[in-house]
């Protein structure tokens, strides 16, 4: 996914912050891989469509972050992937894990991401996915696995 997050004509690179090292856990590789990609997938779509309504300088004064922060805790791995973007609605947050729901624009979005996401944290992983978001603040997904 570097490529997306790349600058282009429309809005500055988004930065990418990662730390934390976690140790090795018996998971399914591929399907996580696919979770965290759909969250910062839809992080970097959130970013495109806010640089619509800003102007370049804009953007450039209040830099595009994303944020990974992994630790154990409590015999759990956490990954928490959080944006400074837009944020959503105490509605949007509590839909947005069921099968077809959606806030982008007709062709742009299956409403199928982030169910499946939390298929596979919850059903396959036995983990939960759980999602905190405030308007103007940004939003934070977290995902823990058992170790």
């Amino acid at each position: 996914m570097k490529y997306r997050l790349q600058a282009n004509e429309h809005r500055p690179a988004i930065q990418v912050i990662q730390f934390g090292d976690l140790p090795t856990i018996k998971c399914f590789p591929g399907q996580l891989n696919q979770v965290f990609m759909n969250i910062i997938a839809n992080a970097i779509d959130m970013f495109d469509e806010m640089a619509q309504t800003q102007s370049f300088k804009e953007l450039e004064a209040n830099p595009q972050i994303i944020t990974i922060r992994t630790e154990v805790i409590s015999n759990q791995v956490h990954i928490n992937i959080r944006d400074n973007g837009k944020g959503m609605t105490q509605e949007v947050q509590g839909k947005i894990f069921d099968h077809l729901f959606t806030t982008k624009t007709v062709g742009k979005g299956t409403g199928l991401g982030l169910a499946i996401a939390h298929q596979i944290v919850v059903e396959k992983h036995g983990g939960s996915l759980n999602v905190w978001s405030e308007l103007g603040q940004g939003t934070e997904f977290t995902v823990q696995i058992p170790v």
